[in-house]
C-alpha cells in the first residue's frame, strides 16, 4: 500500500477491535450487526481522529514546527485529540474554539485545559476562520505554528483511513468476516474520503454509507463535493489514478435533525439503546446521530437479513458529561 511508506508518528493502539452486537441485532432481527471501536485508540479516551493525527503531526515534525493549531466547536473530540497529541509530543498547542467561555469546563473542554492548550474563543466561528490572525501572532512571537485543518481532513488525514481500511481487511481476514456495508458519522470528510479511497485501492465489495451529522455553513463548498475533492486530491497525492464522482460517494443527510451539536430525541434513543444493550457509550454529536440514522434504516427495513454491517465507531464518548442536561436520561424505576 502507497500509505506503507508515509511519515507515520505512533500516537495510538492499533488495531481497534472488531465487536459483535449480538443484543442489538437480536433487537432488530438482523442483519448482522458490528462495531469497529475507534473509540479504543488510547490517546484521551479515544477516538478515529487519532488515526489523522499520527500522518498529519509526522508532517508539522518534519517540518520543524515547534506549535499546533487547530480549531472546533467547544466540545470538539478532534481538538480534545490534538491537544493530547501535542502534549505527548512535547509541542505548544492553540486551540481555536467556537462560542464563548463557560463558567465551568467540562467534557472534552476540560481535557483541553489539562493538556496545557492555549484557548482561543471565537463566538460564531468553530471551523477556522480566525487561525490565520492567530498564526501570523505566533510567528511574530518566534514560533513555527502548523496548522492541523478542521476534523484533521487534509489529504494525509484522508489517507490515514486508506490505511484504516487496510487494518479492516486483515482483521476481515484473521476471523473470517466480511461486511456489505460501512456505516459511520461523517463531518468534516477525511474519514468518508479515506474509506471511499480504501474501498477502492483494496478491491473491497461493500458499500460505504456516511450519516451527515451537520447542516454545513453558508457559503461553504456543498459538503458532498467537498468529500469528492478531498478523495481526488488524496489518490493524487500518493500517485493514484483513482478518481471519484458523485455516483461513487453514498452520503445520507436524513439525520441532520435540528442541526451540529443540536440532540433530539433520536440521539438520545440510541445512545441510550447501545449502552443498555452492549454496554458502549456513543457521543451526542456525531456518533449518536449516525446511530440513530442507522436504527431508522434497521427499523424500515433498509437491510436484508443477511447483509453484515460494520457501525465505524469514531469516539467522543468526552461530550457526554457536557450534555448531560440535553440528554436527560434517566434511570429505570427501582423494582
Amino acid at each position: 500500500m502507497p500509505t506503507d511508506h508515509l511519515p507515520r508518528q505512533c500516537l495510538g493502539f492499533f488495531p481497534t477491535p472488531l465487536m459483535p452486537l449480538r443484543r442489538l441485532t437480536e433487537q432488530f432481527g438482523g442483519p448482522q450487526l458490528t462495531i469497529k471501536r475507534d473509540d479504543q485508540t488510547g490517546l484521551a479516551l479515544g477516538g478515529n481522529k487519532t488515526r489523522k493525527l499520527e500522518f498529519i503531526l509526522a508532517d508539522a515534525l518534519a517540518a520543524g514546527a515547534d506549535t499546533i493549531v487547530t480549531a472546533g466547536a467547544a466540545q470538539s473530540n478532534h481538538c480534545r485529540q490534538t491537544a493530547a497529541a501535542a502534549a505527548t509530543l512535547g509541542l505548544e498547542c492553540h486551540l481555536v474554539l467556537g462560542g464563548h467561555e463557560p463558567a465551568a469546563a467540562s467534557g472534552n473542554l476540560l481535557l483541553d485545559q489539562l493538556f496545557g492548550t492555549h484557548i482561543h474563543w471565537t463566538g460564531a466561528h468553530r471551523k477556522g476562520e480566525d487561525i490565520p490572525d492567530i498564526v501570523d501572532y505566533l510567528k511574530s512571537a518566534g514560533k513555527n505554528p502548523y496548522v492541523v485543518p478542521y476534523g484533521g481532513s487534509s489529504e494525509l488525514g484522508a489517507l490515514s483511513f486508506v490505511a484504516a481500511l487496510k487494518e479492516l481487511d486483515s482483521q476481515c481476514r484473521e476471523y473470517h468476516l466480511s461486511f456489505s456495508h460501512i456505516v459511520f458519522a461523517s463531518s468534516s470528510g477525511g474519514t468518508h474520503a479515506g474509506m471511499m479511497l480504501g474501498k477502492k485501492m483494496l478491491a473491497q465489495d461493500c458499500e460505504i454509507l456516511g450519516i451527515n451529522i451537520d447542516k454545513g455553513e453558508s457559503g461553504e463548498t456543498p459538503f458532498a463535493q467537498h468529500i469528492l475533492e478531498l478523495a481526488n486530491r488524496s489518490a493524487a497525492l500518493i500517485g493514484s489514478d483513482f478518481r471519484f464522482d458523485e455516483k461513487e460517494l453514498n452520503l445520507n443527510d436524513d439525520y441532520i435533525g435540528g442541526g451540529y451539536g443540536v440532540v433530539g430525541d433520536a440521539e438520545r434513543e440510541a445512545i441510550e439503546l447501545l449502552a443498555r444493550t452492549e454496554g458502549i457509550l456513543l457521543d451526542p454529536v456525531y456518533t449518536g446521530r449516525a446511530m440513530a440514522g442507522l436504527i431508522d434504516l434497521l427499523r424500515r427495513k433498509k437491510f436484508s437479513d443477511t447483509d453484515r454491517v460494520l457501525f465505524w465507531h469514531t469516539g467522543g464518548a468526552p461530550a457526554l458529561f457536557a450534555y448531560a442536561e440535553t440528554l436527560n436520561i434517566s434511570a429505570p424505576p427501582p423494582i
